[in-house]
């Protein structure tokens, strides 16, 4: 019997800036009429009038009965594009009709002490009896104007149903007809692409459980849009396995969607008789601009219990200074030097456990190794912490060796596809099989005992290769899923026994920097390359989702590692300053000078953190691309820091005007540089006339009008200030 098309239930949910008008007609699952700018205050009538002005017309080559675009999307109810759900019970029951059985709210949601954090939510039960499953989705508008939905799908017959696909999706209106998302690869990653929001599916998917040429956002919007203009929505999946998301258009009726979900491998979506399939996290975001679509990331984030509050230390990683050639004496003089410039943190990388002394051997065997370190890490531990640092270890827990005792005893706990041979090998490594209860417990095992054994406050988890023909030998099936499950009970596990302990997710750099494993992690290493001009395109592309506060960014050396760049010391830290400054760096071959100029660089950001980390992050449309402008502006919009790079050489010469986003145009400023001594490039140009000794300006005319850029040389920066006279 056709589902009736009269309006049964309608919800309006609104949140700092966003609208949510949801229906449900009839018993079918509900439909997004509008998701974007905020309508005002709406009363039944008017939320009435916007789902019948929302009804299609009947085609001439189309289904008999007006047509819905669920969050679920069904074929059943004239949706001809790629289906929400895709499976089947023994070839039967491939195209589903849910029928809403219940609706509830969501509860439990919000922190007593921050209202803030109170969602506006609902999860719909569905039934299909043909197909023998039931259905609930879970849609929410969170305080930040963030949407976020799931669902799980249930077996409820006593046969086996094979699930391919479960994607959710939302519409976006027909004036968005532009896509921006990221690609790239290890040391580049995030790289930005455009492209028309044409007929069809654009499609992008990670079928390895690392996306370095993946994209964490994928965006629709008006012609043109930018950071400051132009209307966008964003979707982005929070999962560290592999994922899909695409943009699709559908003809005859043009209706374009977001949709997202998890890839699943052949055969991951078995469902067994009761057993159920849970996708994870799709966050959805919209903005008028990039700029304020990412800062609703950013307020959900920062409103989570376990978002970190400490200062953001400043951390010295040794791996560029030593790698694998761990030495006593070296490294505590390394510390040494590291305190005296006002480090507060000492990170060990890899080369530290049990044959460990090259990238072939050792992995799975988290055991000090007694011929480097005799008297294990306490000697090294102690010199740190008695300078007044923290003291951090890296650990890669879901990789092995083949060269390793653990791997010598245990074969079977390689993942493997099941037919007696290994996938190829990569860096030397392969890939600890975590379903498998045996290993996993064997690794927390070790893995706990190590940071017991010293005072250990933070530890760099890395994830070097990507999941090929990742099967476990339990099943002889694919597990990325279920491993990727079993990663995250071993973040948690270890996390709950050890909460004095920091998490930096890395992933070969930024291969694995989704919302899923961010869950877990108070700082992410976004991409292996220190080179300051590769790191700004890099970083800010990361800053869509993540905010500064989590992203590790480092000062390296002069010559980057990675790339053979040579940069002046301003320029690499003015890079790393708007993220969680760091260090990587031989301490024992720089100069007195750049000693003195990187005590400057960290005694300014210890003291200009507080700001950096906790204000809105934005950047600017400049006229011209050789110009790059990120800045922060606090909550009150009394202070600002903003800082220009000069990433290549620009066409105009001076470079002219730059406007400064985020201020109160009521008010007015006072603009000074920041920051130690800018060096604007070896021939010392003179800058504009207002760096003599600073500018006042009202907020209107600093952001509808600007100040003069200085004439710098390619890949340097400088700093601005802006502070509120009143």
């Amino acid at each position: 019997m056709p589902v009736s098309n009269s309006v049964s239930a309608l919800k309006y949910w609104r949140a700092a800036g966003v609208s949510l008008v949801i229906e449900q007609r009839g018993d079918s699952l509900p439909e997004v009429l509008h998701w974007g700018a905020d309508l005002g205050e709406l009363d039944r009538q008017a939320l009435e009038g916007i789902a019948l002005a929302s009804r299609t017309a009947l085609g001439s080559d189309t289904l008999d009965e007006l047509p819905q675009n669920g969050v679920l999307p069904e074929a059943s109810h004239g949706w001809f594009g790629t289906p929400g759900l895709t499976g089947h019970r023994g070839g039967r029951a491939f195209a589903t009709r849910f029928r809403v059985a219940g609706v509830r709210p969501v509860v439990g949601e919000g922190v007593a002490d921050v209202p803030h954090r109170a969602v506006q939510g609902t999860v719909w039960r569905a039934v299909d009896d043909y197909a023998e499953l039931s259905f609930e989705l879970e849609l929410r508008l969170e305080a930040s104007g963030l949407v976020k939905l799931r669902a799980q799908v249930t077996n409820e017959g006593e046969s086996e149903y094979a699930l391919e696909a479960l994607n959710l999706a939302l519409p976006v209106p027909r004036i968005a007809d532009e896509l921006l998302d990221h690609t790239g690869r290890h040391l580049l990653e995030r790289q930005s692409q455009r492209l028309p929001f044409a007929v069809g599916s654009h499609v992008r998917e990670s079928r390895k459980a690392r996306a370095h040429d993946g994209t964490m956002l994928l965006s629709a919007g008006t012609t043109g849009f930018g950071y400051e203009r132009g209307e966008v929505w964003g979707v982005h999946i929070g999962w560290s396995g592999n994922t899909s998301v695409r943009a699709e258009r559908i003809q005859p009726r043009g209706e374009r969607v977001l949709m997202a979900g998890e890839l699943l491998l052949a055969g991951e979506g078995r469902l067994a008789a009761g057993e159920s399939y849970t996708t994870p996290w799709v966050y959805a975001s919209y903005g008028d601009g990039l700029n304020e679509l990412s800062a609703r990331f950013h307020d959900y984030l920062r409103t989570r219990p376990s978002h970190p509050v400490r200062p953001r230390k400043v951390s010295l990683n040794v791996w560029e200074a030593v790698y694998f050639d761990h030495n006593l004496e070296r490294l505590c003089s390394l510390a040494d030097e590291a305190a005296k410039l006002g480090v507060e943190r000492f990170v060990l990388d890899d080369g530290w456990f049990l044959g460990r002394r090259g990238s072939s051997a050792g992995l799975g065997d988290w055991a000090v190794d007694p011929d480097v370190w005799p008297e294990g890490l306490a000697p090294l531990v102690d010199h740190v912490t008695g300078l007044g640092m923290e003291f951090g270890l890296w650990f890669e827990p879901e990789m092995i060796n083949l060269d390793s005792e653990l791997a010598r005893a245990h074969p079977e706990w390689i993942m493997q596809p099941g037919d007696g041979r290994l996938p190829a090998a990569s860096r030397s490594q392969h890939v600890l099989d975590l379903t498998n209860p045996d290993a996993w417990q064997a690794v927390f095992t070790a893995i706990d005992r190590v940071l017991g054994s010293a005072d250990i406050r933070a530890v760099k988890w890395d994830h070097n290769r990507d999941l090929s023909e990742a099967g476990s030998l339990m099943t002889g099936a694919a597990a990325v899923h279920s491993q990727t499950l079993a990663a995250y009970r071993l973040w948690d596990s270890l996390r709950e026994r050890h909460p004095g302990v920091e998490f930096e997710s890395c992933s070969g750099g930024g291969g694995r920097p989704d919302l899923g494993i961010m869950e877990r992690a108070e700082r992410l290493w976004a991409s292996d390359t220190i080179d300051a001009l590769e790191r700004i395109g890099i970083d800010s592309a990361t800053s869509f989702i993540v905010p500064p506060e989590l992203v590790g960014a480092h000062i390296g050396a002069a010559r980057a590692h990675t790339t053979g760049r040579t940069h002046d010391l301003s320029f690499r830290a003015a890079a790393a300053v708007f993220g969680h400054l760091g260090i990587e760096w031989d301490l024992a071959q720089i100069s007195d000078l750049e000693k003195q100029q990187l005590a400057e660089w960290i005694e300014y950001y210890r003291s200009a953190r507080g700001l950096l980390h906790s204000g809105r992050t934005l950047h600017a449309d400049t006229a011209d691309s050789a110009l790059s402008l990120r800045g922060v502006v606090n909550a009150e919009q009394t202070e600002a820091v903003y800082r220009l790079a000069q990433v290549e050489s620009g066409l105009s010469y001076p470079p002219g005007l730059v406007r400064l986003p985020g201020l109160d145009t009521a008010r007015s400023y006072r603009v000074m540089l920041a920051g130690p001594t800018p060096d604007i490039g070896p021939i010392k140009l003179a800058g504009p006339q207002w760096w003599l000794g600073g500018v006042t300006l009202t907020g209107s005319a600093l952001t509808r009008v600007g100040l003069q850029a200085p004439p710098q040389l390619p890949e340097h920066a400088v700093l601005i200030h802006v502070s509120a006279t009143e």
